[in-house]
């Protein structure tokens, strides 16, 4: 994954200057320990996070994970506020800079049921609710949410099928880097969605790559709501690879009496299909909702959607003054029926 090694260096820098002294719990699949080391590692990655506090590290080694063993679909990994969960180990490392992400998958699947259909998977893979920047969810494959619900917009069930940002009611704002967020589903927001009603929910979000995720209406990979809130994330250095949604196949923006300003910058967009508009992003505001996305050197490449836009819908500003390549979209699709 690009700069995966910058932004691990960056990491540990970061870990001990600010003199880590928290506890670090292991997690191996097909193990049965109390935590403590690797050759005592849980075998359930939810043990760790019941135990883990504010300050803690949870070291994750390759395998497959999977939020519950029964048929709940609304189970989900909880992160809470504070504590920082790296995937990529072997599982024989003593320091963090060891591990290897790329070549020991992490995978957090959301493939709780019959694995011939998607319909009993997990609404949501992973959610995060109240956590400050100092969360961190690192190194990690994210895949097999389904949030096919049919609540209202901020519902769980039917938006982030890999991972549901909350920051209704307070803050959330965690920083999410070196994962790869692969074929999840959601009405809206399939791959991440913010979600910021009453409060904020500014993720920061590096080095990822979203692919293969489906929306049917908003935000193929990523859905930034604002609406009665504040929803500024920073997404930086990241790829959307043949993401879909009707608007916004790679992210939309939305705020309704509330505010959506991301930062996106040097993200690669390419193959990504909006059935209406915004092949690659996507604004939508209503009311007194105030959206100004700045958007630096971004690539797009190979976008398709039906109205012929790579950006799409409204702005409160004219803030897209970057240093953005795109390459000519291919022909439109036909107009399929959909909306918000």
């Amino acid at each position: 994954m690009k700069r995966f090694l910058t932004t691990l260096a960056v990491s540990l820098i970061i870990v001990q200057l600010s003199g880590f002294n928290g506890s670090v719990f292991y997690v191996k699949a097909g193990s049965n320990g109390n935590g403590d080391s690797w050759s005592t590692a849980f075998g359930d990655l939810n043990q760790a996070l019941a135990l883990a506090e504010e300050g803690d590290q949870i070291w994750v080694a390759k395998g497959i994970y999977h939020p519950t063993n029964e048929n709940d679909r609304n189970a989900s990994f909880r992160i809470t506020s504070g504590i920082e969960i790296y995937g990529g180990f072997a599982g024989h490392e003593k320091d963090i800079y060891a591990r290897n992400a790329e070549y020991n998958t992490t995978v957090l699947s959301g493939e709780i049921g019959d694995p011939n259909s998607k319909e009993d998977n997990s609404y949501s893979v992973v959610y995060v609710k109240d956590a400050g920047e100092a969360t961190i969810i690192d190194g990690f494959t994210i895949t097999g949410g389904y949030a096919n619900g049919t609540g209202e917009k901020g519902d769980v069930t039917r938006g982030g099928g890999g991972m549901f940002n909350d920051g209704s009611d307070g803050m959330s704002n965690p920083t999410v880097q070196n994962c790869i967020f692969k074929s999840n589903y959601g009405r809206d927001g399939a791959a991440i969605y913010n979600y910021a009603f009453n409060g904020e929910a500014s993720a920061t979000i590096m080095d990822c790559s979203f692919i293969f995720n489906k929306a049917d209406l908003d935000g193929g990979a990523i859905n930034n709501n604002g609406n009665y809130g504040v929803c500024n994330p920073v997404i930086k250095d990241c790829t959307f690879t043949n993401n879909e949604a009707t608007y916004g196949a790679g992210i939309l923006n939305q705020a309704e009496y509330g505010e959506t300003r991301p930062l996106i910058v040097y993200c690669d967009f390419s193959g990504n299909t909006s059935y209406i508009e915004g092949s690659s992003v996507y604004n939508f505001s209503q009311g007194n909702g105030t959206i100004i996305p700045i958007i630096k050197n971004c690539s797009f490449k190979d976008n398709i959607s039906s109205l012929g836009s790579e950006i799409g819908g409204s702005t409160s500003s004219s803030s897209i003054n970057n240093d953005i390549q795109i390459e000519p979209t291919k022909s439109p699709l036909k107009l399929r029926a959909g909306g918000r």
